[in-house]
């Protein structure tokens, strides 16, 4: 059975930090992309950041470039999300996602509805 679960998550001061990690099992991770999803009360689930299958290429959403950091381990069969510089805005449940690509795809999409799998979600609470 595939499975995501998502930990890491958790309250943090205005600039701290957090290492959210997304396990997978149940299927082979090199064939998947990842990606990293938010949604806080009230609004639209919002991507916040991809890597891809090949090469690891990986995309990030505006509001986060240069704060969070994704990474993926297939050995260890995780893929990691670093958040630096939190900020009060980025309050949400974190969701990852999966879908599987073929070897000849090129980077990946920030875009929730291309996902097949997800996890349950982590909170993150960023307050003083």
């Amino acid at each position: 059975q595939l499975q995501l679960v998502e930990s890491g998550g958790g309250l943090v001061q205005p600039e701290g930090s957090l290492r959210l990690s997304c396990a997978v099992s149940g299927f082979t991770l090199d064939y998947y992309d990842i990606g990293w999803f938010r949604q806080a009360p009230g609004k639209e689930r919002e991507a916040v950041s991809c890597i891809s299958r090949s090469v690891s290429r990986t995309n990030y959403a505006d509001s986060v470039k240069g704060r969070f950091t994704i990474s993926r381990d297939n050995a260890k069969k995780t893929v990691y999300l670093i958040m630096n510089s939190l900020k009060p805005e980025d309050t949400a449940v974190y969701y990852c996602a999966a879908k599987r690509r073929n070897p000849a795809s090129r980077g990946c999409v920030l875009l929730y509805s291309f996902y097949d799998y997800w996890g349950q979600g982590t909170q993150v609470t960023v307050s003083s």
